[in-house]
């Protein structure tokens, strides 16, 4: 990320605002480089996109259905509409992204599905209050739960276990709710808990995840990842219709073949979450700074003094006070080092000393 001096020339900083300030990796980079030579056909029906999608399956140990689309918006929402009729409902938790931050997307695409969002500490789900959400009322003028949405890892950065998934699926198959998984940094959830994809997907009960490629090092794209084949039915009429169909889809699912292959997307997540290991490790030691959340994944949530958080923004550090239940979160991402975390590490123990 870069900001303008007075003589409008770029200044460098690292920054710690979102995982998205991050480029294109390497490896993302030459695979859409790669896809870039002669004539290939248009709209997914190309070679590049169909071993993309045999990656993931092969990711998986699956035979799943996979979409390509432009964003984690997209995804979202789309793959929640596909679950839902308008007269259906979501549940999902308070500070679920879907509720806080894709601005009625999932509502428009569906005709109006309602979410209705539970609380839960730690950014995850109290099943006793997803329970009685479902069985609250059952009547004709309450909308029907159809859905129940996860978000791994969550907003406030922890991870939910495969015992956590499979319990919420369980409850959820129980009152048959079909369960969605917002995935955008599922990576880092992966490489958090040390398991195999399956085992937090559909081996736990989750029957279609929206897999977050840009925050992991990819350009652009996300892929919706139908684990029942026959809740896709249909779905690239839908894809087509709110414009997520790239007339040239190989380089949206090229750059997934390069992170896919040689196992970059869980290099990138171990990196991101090392990073912000260390980060909260660092920062726990300052004095006036406390860490609101386990750090489980990429994100370190942290309360401090505002007039240590204005003197950091002055000296040109960006990072966001809005996600979350209050606090700075500072993201790391794949292209984090140890020395731009003790960077910060120094700026935030230097704003701290003028507060005294």
């Amino acid at each position: 990320m870069s900001v303008l001096d007075q003589d409008a020339q770029p200044i460098t900083l690292n920054q710690f605002a979102s995982d998205n300030y991050a480029g294109i990796c390497p490896e993302a980079m030459q695979a859409m480089q790669a896809a870039n030579s002669g004539f290939v056909s248009s709209y997914g029906d190309d070679l590049w996109t169909e071993r993309a999608c045999e990656q993931i399956r092969q990711l998986f140990e699956c035979d799943c259905q996979v979409f390509f689309v432009f964003n984690g918006t997209a995804a979202n929402s789309l793959a929640l509409a596909a679950l839902c009729r308008s007269y259906h409902s979501v549940i999902c938790h308070d500070l679920a992204h879907v509720e806080t931050d894709e601005c009625g997307a999932p509502e428009f695409f569906s005709n109006g599905t309602k979410l209705l969002h539970v609380h839960g500490p730690a950014g995850k789900f109290d099943l006793a209050e997803v329970e009685r959400m479902i069985t609250r009322r059952s009547d004709i003028h309450y909308p029907r739960p159809r859905v129940l949405s996860l978000t791994q890892a969550t907003e406030v950065g922890t991870v939910y276990t495969p015992a956590e998934i499979s319990a919420a699926s369980e409850l959820a198959h129980r009152y048959g709710l079909r369960v969605h998984m917002d995935g955008a940094r599922f990576a880092n959830a992966v490489a958090s808990l040390g398991v195999a994809p399956a085992d937090i997907s559909w081996r736990a009960g989750v029957d279609v995840l929206c897999l977050g490629g840009a925050k992991n090092g990819l350009a652009i794209g996300e892929a919706v990842v139908f684990f029942d084949r026959e809740l896709a039915y249909e779905f690239e009429y839908r894809c087509k219709q709110a414009g997520q169909l790239a007339s040239k889809m190989r380089f949206i699912s090229a750059p997934w073949i390069g992170m896919l292959e040689g196992g970059t997307w869980l290099n990138n997540a171990r990196l991101a979450n090392d990073c912000a290991a260390l980060l909260a490790q660092e920062l726990a030691a300052i004095d006036g700074v406390r860490i609101m959340y386990p750090r489980q994944a990429n994100s370190v949530f942290v309360e401090m003094p505002e007039a240590v958080a204005d003197r950091l923004r002055a000296a040109g550090w960006r990072f966001y006070s809005f996600i979350g239940s209050g606090g700075a979160r500072f993201m790391c991402s794949w292209q984090t080092t140890r020395e731009d975390v003790l960077q910060l590490v120094e700026a935030v123990k230097k704003a701290g000393s003028e507060n005294n």
